[in-house]
């Protein structure tokens, strides 16, 4: 009779885990009686919406569980001691040990007054590892191990002077520092475009698989999950609801909010589109430009062309996205049709039936203020740009107001406007804090229309919503736009959402237009090299090509 190798101990082991919420939360746990393990060199990624308790797993396991939050049962064993039975004192020596974390947004992560590689030689400080002179070297080293170019340099750089994908490299140096047996990844990738997501996914597979790292990798992005994944755990308001392998969860789903999920995942074929009636366009652009001066890291001079020769149309009921990696120019080309941000060069030019022609770009300030309401704009965040202390009524009012609407009659039209973008008119004397990511989104939107524009310019407008919230936003983007024939620039670097909204991609690198065309054909067969590389690097394009 063979022996049976005995299996080995997992590195984390989450046993019944339940995490209480106080009293008037709307419901009484975070985390339910949650068990999951992970054994080295295994990525387990944790996956749900907004609110399912995913991120408090991952901050139970680090012992920064917010004060209203408290364990309640169960038990967290990193390879084998029970992190919820350590005093802070020793929390603090386990983390950077012997467990890594990298956060979601690494702007806000890392300290802005301090220099690179002096937050990863702080690392080696608070545990009293190495010498001066070798904190220094080991800091450059591990910039070099997690891909950056030039890492002395950039070690002597703050972290604005980085890109979005370099800060992130800096905080998987800084989790990877003491070669912890751990690596907590909390949505790591969702701020970053495809080609820079695509590195870093490749970047924590490779450094898991060289050291043995175990990995608890946390996202809502279900084309990360397929990237990277060994196993997935599927949390749905704090209950686990599904565990397998990639292929038992994403190719066989058994559980009805895993199959939700998964539907929501938008797909890179475009759907089918009726042709639009020949029109003329409401919006054109022709050799817009713009140029921003900036100082380098050792106080030259640069400039760096956002929009160089930026020339297009778009015609009434059509959706046109912008698409590019971050820096590509396409904020600034949408920013600039609003004159949000001021044009160098080209001209901008607004027509209807309804207001005749207009030269947008040329109009004098006291001339754009009449005449802003004809293209409004839908922001990216919509927990930054809805004001906290107004009432959503008057978010909604106030640009009708301003243009010389009754306050009663704004509101009236502020109370259609809400049930027109799926919310209650009873909403209307509530405040933004009030509601979900995607509810104060529907208000964003509700607010651009109040001014009945010919143009919606929508910048990023679903990027930091859940899938599911997204799905939904889209078809609201696109059940308005045929109802009131609005044209809609859509700013976006993700191409899965361009493929199902826009009718027309122009695709922006280093700020000029690249290709363009209509979405199904260049899809199908891009021409440029630029192109085939965004579309190459989209996570789970295999998966959730079609």
């Amino acid at each position: 009779m063979s022996e049976v190798m005995a299996k080995p101990a997992p590195v984390l082991a989450i046993e019944t885990l339940t995490l209480a919420l106080p009293a008037l939360a709307d419901r009484p746990h975070a985390v339910a009686d949650v068990s999951l393990t992970i054994g080295a060199g295994e990525t387990l990624c944790v996956v749900g919406e907004s609110g399912s308790g995913k991120s408090m797993i991952a901050h139970a396991v680090m012992g920064l569980l917010p004060k209203a939050v408290k364990p309640a049962g169960g038990a967290i064993r990193l390879a084998g001691r029970d992190l919820l039975q350590l005093d802070e004192a020793a929390m603090q020596d386990l983390r950077g040990r012997e467990v890594g974390m990298i956060f979601q947004e690494p702007m806000t992560s890392l300290n802005p007054v301090m220099r690179v590689a002096d937050q990863i030689v702080e690392t080696f400080e608070a545990h009293g590892l190495h010498s001066r002179s070798e904190r220094q070297r080991r800091a450059v080293e591990l910039l070099a191990e997690v891909g950056l170019p030039d890492p002395p340099r950039l070690a002597r750089a703050y972290p604005h002077e980085l890109s979005g994908g370099q800060r992130q490299r800096v905080m998987i140096a800084m989790a990877l520092a003491l070669e912890p047996k751990l690596l907590i990844a909390d949505e790591p990738t969702t701020a970053l475009d495809v080609t820079t997501q695509a590195q870093i996914l490749k970047l924590i597979d490779n450094l898991r698989h060289k050291h043995g790292t175990a990995v608890l990798f946390i996202t809502h992005d279900m084309g990360v999950v397929a990237e990277i994944a060994d196993r997935i755990a599927v949390l749905e308001k704090g209950v686990l609801v599904e565990e397998g392998t990639v292929d038992q969860v994403l190719g066989a789903p058994n559980h009805p909010y895993t199959q939700k999920l998964l539907a929501a995942v938008p797909s890179l074929t475009p759907p089918e589109r009726a042709p639009l009636p020949d029109s003329a366009p409401v919006l054109t652009v022709e050799g817009l430009g713009k140029v921003y001066r900036k100082r380098s890291l050792f106080g030259t001079a640069r400039e760096v062309r956002a929009a160089d020769d930026i020339s297009f149309s778009l015609r009434r009921g059509e959706t046109l996205g912008l698409v590019g990696e971050s820096g590509s120019g396409k904020s600034t080309v949408g920013r600039c049709c609003l004159r949000l941000i001021e044009p160098d060069a080209g001209q901008i030019r607004l027509s209807s039936a309804a207001a005749g022609d207009l030269v947008l770009s040329d109009l004098k300030p006291a001339a754009l203020r009449a005449q802003r309401k004809r293209i409004q704009m839908v922001f990216q965040d919509p927990f930054a740009s809805l004001n906290p202390r107004q009432t959503v009524g008057r978010i909604i009012s106030d640009g009708p107001v301003a243009h010389g609407t009754l306050r009663s009659e704004a509101l009236a039209k502020a109370a259609e406007l809400l049930e027109l973008v799926g919310l209650s008119a009873n909403a209307i004397d509530r405040y933004p804090h009030e509601f979900s990511g995607g509810q104060r989104q529907r208000i964003g939107i509700a607010r651009a229309l109040a001014l009945e524009p010919d143009v919606l310019v929508a910048d990023e407008a679903v990027s930091a919503l859940d899938v599911s919230v997204q799905a939904q936003i889209l078809t609201l983007i696109k059940d308005i736009q045929q109802r009131l024939g609005l044209a809609i620039l859509f700013v976006t670097h993700d191409l899965r959402v361009a493929a199902q909204i826009c009718d027309r991609i122009a695709v922006m690198q280093r700020g000029r237009i690249v290709e363009a065309g209509p979405t199904a054909a260049l899809f199908a067969a891009p021409s440029h090299d630029y192109t085939r590389a965004l579309l190459a690097a989209v996570p789970g394009a295999g998966r959730f090509g079609h």
